[in-house]
């Protein structure tokens, strides 16, 4: 079991530097037999005990399985749309250098994405959200226009200063169990779940809230989120698929080891009320912004900081299902948020803008990726039958079940809201007559097979979960308050 860590790690990292060199219908064709790969084998996990490799420096709990499951899983769709939409963009073809550039890319940073949620050392997952940095903004770049040039450096400039307040959060938690343990103690979470109990209270909770801070700036929350909205507009879309659906769920990833800490330390309330906090604030602006939003990617960005709250706000109740809907909730906005940018970028290369002012009637010009958009849009709303109806159904259970009426209230309010935003772009976009002379015909069926896939996924969490994956599931949220 424990080489499938190491080959987890070594395929997309293969793949990224063999598709640099060679043509890039081999690079297609190698990032999707990596995605696929990589997804296979991070299914064998899902029953695994915690796995370690590398003497140590590489181990999967069932908490960074659940995270795995959902970047794998993007890896292995985008891989797919990818090799569709690369053929061409608006009406001129990209070039094999884009392409090599593109896919190498895409392959390096799921390698990177993947790495954060194995490695086990609160140092090294600093590193490996910082690798993911440096290349999602070369990614985001990567069309060389004024606005994506802009964006990128938004994004490096807002994100550095997110990691190097979370740098710092690192550096507090070795200097309060150095303090305990001496020189010879380390940031591996078996040292350092084991030592938490014994923390000074006042240090934790100022790195808890600086890391909250720093990763959050990656995740998007309120009021570092500034970045997200630019960046994942003017990335191409496979690059904007996996910022949202993967590297946000990544960087809260890094939050939840946090709170793991945290909450062995000082008990459960204190990091509860400070995402909670958080939590608010980005569901409020991003339900107030995505009823004023007429850029098509910008809306999903938006709804991306929306899904993030809901999250922040889960880990806030005290229910131990609250927590099985957030980790579910992690797996389902993945799916969903993917196949609205799949079914995005089908829009954009059919109409040639992202202006939602401009595009009609998508789902008659669009026979098969338009009634998917709409699906994928209804799944963001929280409609059942989708895994996100399911996975919101739990937290909101799950507060109602503590002494938290009000909050799920607040939460209930700002998440119709959202909806209305979100049903505005789907009536007028795409349940409208077809402007005249635009011709029935799908874009490529590379893009119709990854969202059908991701429909699927939805599907599947919404109705019947697995059952090794429920058990998944559970294990993980008990990690949360409980010693692993």
């Amino acid at each position: 079991m424990n080489f499938i860590l190491e080959a987890i790690l070594i395929i997309p990292l293969s793949a990224a530097l063999v598709s640099w060199w060679v043509t890039p219908r081999i690079g297609k064709i190698l990032s999707v037999l990596s995605g696929t790969s990589t997804f296979v084998l991070t299914l064998t996990l899902v029953d695994s005990k915690t796995p370690t490799a590398l003497a140590g420096w590489l181990r999967a709990d069932s908490l960074s399985v659940v995270f795995l499951i959902a970047v794998s899983f993007l890896y292995f769709t985008t891989s797919i749309f990818a090799t569709g939409y690369v053929h061409k963009v608006g009406d001129r073809s990209v070039g094999a250098k884009y392409e090599r550039r593109l896919f190498a890319g895409l392959n390096l940073f799921c390698w990177a994405m993947m790495a954060a949620p194995l490695v086990s050392s609160m140092a090294l997952l600093w590193v490996a959200i910082e690798v993911t940095t440096v290349i999602s903004a070369l990614l985001v770049a990567i069309d060389n226009t004024e606005g994506a040039t802009e964006a990128s450096w938004k994004y490096v400039l807002i994100a550095s200063m997110g990691l190097g307040i979370a740098l710092f959060a690192t550096i507090l938690l070795y200097y309060v169990g150095s303090t305990v343990f001496g020189h010879n103690y380390d940031l591996f979470y078996p040292s350092l779940f084991g030592a938490a109990p014994r923390f000074p209270h006042q240090i934790t909770e100022l790195a808890f809230v600086l890391a909250v801070l720093g990763y959050g700036t990656k995740v998007g929350l309120v009021p570092v989120h500034t970045w997200l909205p630019d960046a994942h507009s003017e990335a191409p879309t496979p690059v904007s698929a996996l910022l949202s659906g993967a590297l946000l769920a990544i960087s809260f990833y890094a939050i939840l080891r946090y709170f793991q800490v945290t909450v062995l330390t000082l008990g459960p309330r204190f990091p509860r009320d400070i995402l909670l906090a958080f939590g608010l604030a980005s569901l409020l602006l991003a339900a107030l912004y995505l009823a004023a939003q007429r850029d098509l990617k910008r809306l999903l960005a938006y709804s991306s900081i929306e899904h993030m709250g809901i999250l922040a706000i889960g880990m806030s109740f005290a229910a131990p299902i609250a927590i099985v809907g957030v980790l579910l909730h992690v797996l389902a906005h993945a799916a969903a948020k993917g196949t609205a940018f799949f079914g995005a970028g089908s829009i954009v290369k059919k109409f040639g803008t992202k202006d939602m002012t401009r595009i009609r009637g998508v789902v008659r010009v669009l026979p098969f990726s338009g009634p998917m958009m709409v699906l994928a849009i209804l799944a963001l709303s929280a409609m059942p039958p989708f895994g996100v109806f399911r996975s919101e159904f739990l937290i909101i259970y799950g507060g109602l079940s503590s002494p938290s009426s009000a909050v799920v209230s607040v939460l209930v309010l700002l998440v119709t809201i959202a909806f209305f935003g979100l049903s505005y772009f789907a009536t007028r976009t795409m349940l409208t007559p077809a402007l005249q002379g635009m011709v029935s015909k799908e874009t490529s069926w590379w893009i119709v097979t990854a969202m059908a896939m991701g429909v699927f996924a939805l599907l599947i969490l919404g109705l019947h979960p697995p059952s090794q994956l429920s058990d998944l599931l559970s294990r993980a949220a008990s990690e949360l308050v409980v010693r692993p």
